[in-house]
């Protein structure tokens, strides 16, 4: 599911479509776990011995991290299992950047105690604020390759100091509903080519291997995610929210 810089609403409203497609989908898979290939085998991976299982019953999520959440009842136990999952939708393959989380600037600097000076930086970066630079490549921001090397340090070293607490909140969230597994599905012609369901915690240690840099771009890359600024929503205020964005087709690899 790619994201284009200037993305239309329109677009924006067909992407949610096809996710929540995608998600009654994997709920229906699970609803028919005896007679699906799929949800077998997603069991299996959950660790679950398919003899002992009694009832499967999932459902979808909105607002959440969790985007299906899946009830197991055993035979052997006297309580109901709860596994969530966020699921991911990938539809070519070779390229399958993905959204996962899109803020302003005073949300995310609520939830990580960002320092005034690196907000003020964010802004100046998403657009939200104006610069008074000169000879820069856009008069209605500036990217970070922009700023002096002091503001730059004073970036790094906290997305650095906070690069997994970052990576959790906006991939796996917090809470009862965090999603606890991740479900990629590549489609084609509306019919599953492949997946790949992993734990969030190798999902996490797989975004956050890598270094915090600025990109030639003027973007900034922590490990295996992209800080961006949203852009498009035909110049709409919303356009200087700031978006975290992944490759969920490297899921497969990992």
């Amino acid at each position: 599911m790619n994201l284009k810089p200037k993305k239309t609403v329109e677009e924006g409203s067909r992407t949610a479509k096809d996710g929540f497609a995608n998600e009654n989908m994997i709920v229906k898979e699970f609803n028919n776990w005896k007679n699906s290939i799929y949800a077998k085998e997603w069991l299996k991976i959950m660790n679950y011995n398919l003899e002992e299982i009694k009832k499967v019953y999932a459902k979808t999520l909105h607002g959440f991290k969790t985007d299906v959440q899946v009830e197991i009842i055993a035979i052997t136990k006297k309580f109901a299992d709860y596994q969530n999952l966020q699921v991911k939708l990938v539809s070519t393959k070779s390229s399958g950047f993905n959204q996962v989380d899109k803020r302003w600037i005073k949300d995310y600097s609520t939830m990580w105690d960002i320092p005034n000076k690196i907000q003020k930086n964010l802004r100046l970066y998403s657009g939200e604020i104006q610069h008074k630079m000169k000879n820069t490549k856009s008069k209605k921001r500036l990217f970070f390759n922009e700023i002096n090397e002091k503001d730059k340090n004073l970036i790094l070293n906290f997305f650095n100091e906070n690069k997994v607490l970052i990576i959790g909140d906006i991939i796996k969230g917090r809470g009862r509903l965090a999603a606890e597994w991740v479900l990629v599905i590549n489609k084609s012609k509306g019919k599953i080519i492949r997946w790949s369901l992993n734990p969030m915690n190798k999902i996490i240690n797989y975004l956050s291997n890598g270094e915090i840099i600025f990109t030639k771009q003027g973007n900034l890359k922590l490990g295996n995610v992209s800080l961006q600024r949203k852009g498009g929503d035909n110049g709409r205020p919303t356009a200087n929210m700031i978006q975290f964005k992944i490759n969920p087709l490297k899921f497969f690899d990992i």
